[in-house]
């Protein structure tokens, strides 16, 4: 019997031992299965996006900026690869070790380099340098340093340098338009970043390409009227009459008549896009478009323009300026010379005070208004350029008799190089105004008439006399070319007045004058080097400028060349022949 009990008693035990485990192990796979459904079902976001926290990144597909180009396809501005050089600050703190090979490799201070990393380490990205080239970007990436990065952007090439410093422009480190045309058409040239979602492993490098969330947009290309070869022409001699008459600064506009196009603007003091060190504010810009100046006698002819249309003047009017003075209120216009009775061509060609005067007061002030501002003057033209000035002619209900006759003399209102080229290319055209375009046109634009063909034909004719030998601008002449223009001396406003040894010189015109292609305006600010009027040192410059241009473009000459002296030094096979 106690053998028995104490069998059934280990039975008991057995039993209630095995039931224990079994419980047990039954809840412990009922932990398990609902551990599982719980990480499936309930935790499955936060882990996942844990996990693609740690090996997921997404990461920017760079678009490079559209290219820019001449009117024949030489490129002026163009998108070059280049990395960048970031950190996890996290990451890279925890190997403080190699801040001293990172720093040598970047060439910055160890000491900054530490301290930048150390202040930021409640971010996941700081960029340590921009623009690098891809091969020191690569080396840098090779040091294998936990925490450093790379990725590829763009940074702005320019072919030309300096020569198209002022007309572009330049972008900023994320390649973004900040002046010039970059800036005023930097909604067609920026490109349209990607992006695509990768695995990566510690040490950056790409595991997987996962998936394309946005596809990147290239910048879209743009082709400006500019022509380089006219470019560069007219920054050599620009540059080489700023020197030579050492002159504060100049400015060259060249318009082809035909279409209003911008084909060269230029301007000293310039500076070199590709050189961000040595780029300084005041240098940024573009005096053609955004400075404004009194033009002097180079506006003359427009108040012919409005004298003529008005019926009241031609070709064989006569003005009589004896004595060679003209007393208005307290002020005394007067010439170098009694020119005595002229006519309007004289009055131009002498660039006569007394003449233009007489011309002025007899004009009704509205008509001679409409005239200017139908040419462009006193408002921004078509082209669009940031900053550019609108420049001043004050509203004809202010004009008394004192302002009319230094107006027509050009003083008491202001013009930039621009707008005054405008104006002469648009006598150029026979009256039809254009706008200004600089993107390459495809067609001419139908314009607006301003003035008519004949008064325009008659006004070329009578520029014809100030290049003349016995004109005011007979150093504008181009062999085998005849030119149309006008010279403009102007004294600088200071304060209290106007100055008596700081002179604007200008010259403007239009060639070849039977059939105009080009107008251009030079101007020299201050030269003083001896001589400061227009004739004698913005005229030279006009003829060297508009003279190679017009070679340039194969124009056909409108003038006999008689001797071979007169032909340009820059055409020595013409002048063999010639000699032949």
């Amino acid at each position: 019997m106690k053998a028995r009990g104490a069998h059934d008693s280990a039975r008991r035990s057995f039993r209630w031992r095995s039931q224990l485990l079994l419980g047990t192990l039954t809840l412990a796979c009922a932990g398990l299965l609902w551990r599982a459904m719980n990480l499936q079902l309930v935790d499955h976001g936060f882990l996942a996006r844990q996990g693609d926290a740690r090996f997921t990144r997404v990461l920017q597909i760079s678009a490079h900026r559209g290219t820019i180009t001449d009117r024949y396809g030489e490129p002026l501005a163009v998108s070059t690869p280049v990395d960048s050089i970031w950190a996890n600050p996290g990451e890279l703190a925890a190997a403080t070790g190699e801040i001293p090979r990172l720093a040598s490799a970047l060439g910055l201070e160890r000491q900054e380099l530490a301290r930048r990393v150390t202040s930021n380490l409640d971010r996941e990205f700081l960029y340590l340098a921009r623009g690098r080239q891809p091969a020191e970007a690569a080396a840098i990436k090779a040091l294998a340093i936990p925490g450093i990065y790379t990725s590829r952007e763009y940074r702005r090439y320019y072919p030309a340098g300096e020569v198209t410093g002022h007309l572009l422009g330049f972008t900023n480190v994320d390649d973004n338009g900040q002046e010039g045309l970059e800036l005023a058409f930097d909604h067609w040239l920026a490109g349209e970043s990607g992006a695509k979602r990768v695995i990566q492993d510690r040490y950056g490098r790409i595991v997987e390409n996962v998936e394309s969330i946005r596809p990147a947009r290239p910048g879209r290309d743009l082709v400006l009227s500019i022509d380089l070869r006219i470019q560069y022409l007219a920054y050599r001699e620009l540059k080489a009459a700023v020197r030579e008459q050492r002159a504060r600064a100049g400015s060259v506009v060249v318009l082809d008549v035909a279409t209003g196009e911008v084909l060269a603007m230029v301007n000293q003091p310039t500076y070199n896009p590709n050189d961000r060190e040595q780029m300084q504010p005041a240098d940024y810009r573009n005096r053609a478009a955004t400075d404004i100046f009194e033009p002097g006698s180079s506006v003359k002819p427009f108040w012919v323009a409005a004298a003529l249309a008005a019926g009241k003047y031609d070709s064989h009017s006569i003005i009589d300026t004896s004595p060679g003075f003209f007393k208005v209120g307290a002020k005394i216009e007067e010439d170098e010379h009694n020119l005595g009775a002229i006519n309007i061509a004289t009055v131009l060609a002498k660039s006569s005070n007394v003449g233009m005067a007489h011309i002025a007061l007899s004009l009704a002030p509205q008509q001679v208004w409409t005239t200017l501002s139908g040419l462009g003057f006193g408002q921004v033209t078509t082209g669009g350029y940031p900053g550019e000035s609108a420049g001043l002619l004050p509203p004809y209900s202010q004009w008394r008799p004192i302002g009319i006759v230094t107006m027509s003399h050009g003083y008491g209102l202001s013009v930039t190089p621009l707008q005054l080229a405008h104006a002469y290319a648009t006598v150029g055209s026979f009256g039809v105004e254009r706008p200004v375009s600089f993107l390459a046109v495809n067609d001419a634009p139908p314009g607006t008439r301003v003035l008519e063909t004949p008064v325009c034909r008659e006004l070329l004719g009578m520029l014809e006399a100030v290049v003349s030998a016995e004109g005011t601008g007979k150093l504008a002449a181009i062999p085998g070319y005849r030119v149309s223009g006008k010279t403009g001396t102007a004294e600088k406003a200071t304060a209290g007045g106007y100055s008596t040894d700081r002179f604007m010189a200008v010259f403007g015109g239009v060639a070849p004058a039977t059939d105009p292609r080009l107008a251009a305006v030079v101007v020299l600010d201050e030269p003083s080097a001896g001589q400061h009027r227009g004739g004698e040192v913005s005229a030279p410059v006009f003829s060297r400028i508009v003279g190679g241009a017009l070679r340039l473009l194969a124009v056909a000459p409108d003038q006999r060349i008689t001797a071979p002296e007169e032909l340009p030094d820059s055409v020595p096979a013409l002048r063999t022949a010639a000699l032949r």
